[in-house]
């Protein structure tokens, strides 16, 4: 029996550190294709407020995993899971070399690590109930119903201890318990992007999302799919909607965009260093950095 791995490359980097940019240039030098592993560019007519790759990258290079439902259909870590883990086995038979890029950290591992996800839907009312209760007592209420969890998840990390709260709620069993993980049979080279100018490179495209008509984006999907679907709850869109009732002006809306992406970028860049640990790419010559650690990983 052949010991060969398939092997499979990864870049990932928190929103905004020009991941999209630099996976394309990757793409063309190694002649590959790009798995998108984003969980907001999964779903179809969200393009300006989720930063997918236009349609002239997506044609000088062919992306998976992007436009594969209708935002009134959520996709949850397990279903992507699932569909991911299937187009990437689809590639390695071709005999092409996988290339995974994104920013979502759960999404990326659940594929990569191979963990089982709880098939537990998201329970809104409930989220909203924990929100109000704040993450000093989530955080109580998860040592008492699930402590082993609590030694895995850190303190300040609100919506993992969230998500920990919805799986026992609707299982009745804490979420240590069902989570076991069987990794792929794949070699795996990680690399990280990171910037030390990504606040202003978040502020300047937080800006151009509402130049380019994330407004009326978000205007057109609330008409096509009703004005409370959830995902446009989510960064940007949320700020855009609130425009567009006339509850904040459009310089307020990308300063608060703009803040609120600062913070999850900070809580992405927690994730890659705690659960990921890639190799961090030197930023004074991305691109030819990276092709020195693939060539050498796949010799």
């Amino acid at each position: 029996m052949s010991s060969y791995l398939p092997h499979v490359i990864i870049l990932i980097g928190p929103t905004a550190s020009g991941k999209t940019e630099l996976a394309i240039e990757i793409a063309e030098y190694f002649k590959t294709h790009i798995h998108n592993i984003d969980s907001r560019q999964i779903y179809k007519s969200m393009d300006i407020g989720t930063a997918k790759p236009s349609k002239i990258q997506q044609k000088k290079i062919k992306h998976f995993l992007i436009d594969i439902e209708e935002p009134t259909n959520p996709i949850n870590v397990k279903q992507f899971q699932e569909i991911a883990q299937q187009s990437i086995k689809e590639e390695i038979k071709r005999d092409n070399l996988p290339f995974l890029v994104g920013g979502s950290g759960l999404y990326m591992n659940s594929i990569t690590k191979g963990f089982f996800v709880p098939d537990v839907p998201p329970q809104n009312n409930f989220r909203k109930q924990l929100e109000e209760l704040g993450q000093e007592k989530c955080w109580d209420l998860l040592k008492n119903c699930d402590p082993l969890s609590t030694k895995k998840i850190n303190f300040a990390d609100h919506i993992r201890t969230i998500r920990a709260l919805e799986v026992f709620y609707v299982t009745g069993k804490p979420m240590s318990t069902l989570k076991v993980q069987k990794p792929p049979h794949w070699k795996i080279l990680e690399l990280g992007l990171d910037r030390e100018n990504l606040k202003e490179r978040i502020f300047q495209r937080t800006k151009n999302m509402f130049s380019s008509g994330i407004i009326e984006e978000t205007k057109q999907l609330i008409s096509n799919y009703g004005f409370d679907l959830p995902i446009l709850e989510t960064i940007g869109y949320r700020e855009a909607k609130d425009v567009l009732n006339n509850r904040s002006t459009i310089d307020k809306a990308i300063e608060l965009t703009a803040t609120k992406t600062i913070q999850f970028a900070k809580r992405q860049k927690t994730w890659f260093r705690n659960k990921n640990n890639p190799l961090w790419l030197n930023n004074k010559n991305l691109l030819k950095d990276a092709i020195i650690k693939i060539e050498s990983f796949l010799s």
